[in-house]
């Protein structure tokens, strides 16, 4: 019994060794293990984005101000950004609806304007801010609205709020861009409520419905004839004798000033602009997207309402 004792006390010696060796390996494998958990978890907090929201905006119009109330936590694509293109009317391609449906957040005009893009957005993904809805503007109404200071304000704050929702880690920055926008809508609101002493009451007349909400915040009074605003705001093609009633309106110097949309222009528009300066009725001219040479909303606003005061003096 003696020598079995004497055999048996290496080898347990041998296999206490083993067993600590072994559990020394297992311990140091499970703090390997929690030290990356942890590592992995304080490099992504709860809440934090790996990378810049996705921000789709239908139109040019809008991208700028995107761009603005999300600062450096946003990349702001647009889909239709150039002059010749007709928002109404345009097919999105297979790149416009990849986009779109990568998107984080999707920023439509509304009020038909670009029905083809909120069509297109998969809301279980995407938030869809609809600018005219927000802004308490239907369908089939003007839909121009990034020239009406009301929806701007309407806009940036809901912008703002679905930048919140979709990346609330962002909270502060979406903040303070959203404060930092308006200190410069306030300006612009400024020089347009200066311009506003001298076009009050004054009269236009518009082959399009485009700066009608310019207009309206100059306190412009619209003489366009109603049977030519009616076509134009359904796309059809105005009778003869509207066409006869807008000529003989301007060719007799009945209005202040001209207002002509240079994106949508034909031969029936360039009969009434020959007919206004007969009347010398003077002439501003705009397009519904953002021009090239223009990379703020604002900027642009603030030059087409200098063109409305340089045309009124």
């Amino acid at each position: 019994m003696e020598k079995l004792k004497q055999l048996g006390q290496p080898g347990g010696s041998a296999c206490r060794k083993g067993l600590g060796e072994g559990l020394r390996r297992v311990a140091a494998l499970l703090l390997a293990l929690g030290l990356s958990v942890g590592l992995a978890a304080c490099g992504d907090p709860v809440g934090q984005r790996a990378g810049k929201l996705k921000v789709v905006s239908s139109v040019n119009q809008w991208s700028s101000l995107a761009r603005d109330l999300g600062a450096d936590r946003v990349e702001v694509t647009s889909i239709v950004g150039r002059v010749s293109v007709d928002a109404h009317d345009y097919e999105p391609t297979t790149q416009d609806m990849a986009k779109i449906s990568q998107a984080d957040v999707l920023i439509v005009n509304g009020a038909g304007y670009d029905s083809w893009a909120s069509k297109s957005v998969d809301s279980s993904k995407t938030k869809l801010v609809d600018l005219a809805q927000v802004s308490g503007i239907k369908e089939g109404a003007n839909p121009h609205l990034w020239f009406s200071a009301h929806a701007r304000k309407q806009a940036a704050q809901a912008i703002s709020k679905a930048y919140e929702s979709a990346d609330a880690a962002g909270k502060e920055t979406f903040a303070q861009g959203l404060k930092s926008w308006q200190a410069k809508e306030q300006k612009l609101e400024d020089r347009i409520a200066r311009t506003r002493s001298r076009t009050n009451a004054l009269t236009y007349a518009a082959t399009e419905s485009v700066a009608d909400y310019l207009a309206e915040d100059l306190g412009m009074k619209d003489l366009t004839p109603r049977g030519y605003r009616q076509a134009a705001a359904n796309e059809s093609e105005p009778t003869p004798n509207d066409i006869k009633d807008f000529q003989g309106l301007v060719g007799q110097g009945k209005v202040a000033v001209l207002v002509v949309n240079t994106q949508e222009t034909n031969s029936m528009t360039e009969q009434i602009i020959v007919s206004a300066k007969v009347g010398q009725v003077p002439q501003v001219d705009l397009s519904e997207q953002m021009p090239v040479g223009y990379q703020d909303l604002l900027a642009w606003i603030g030059d087409l309402q200098e063109d409305f005061a340089k045309a009124l003096k």
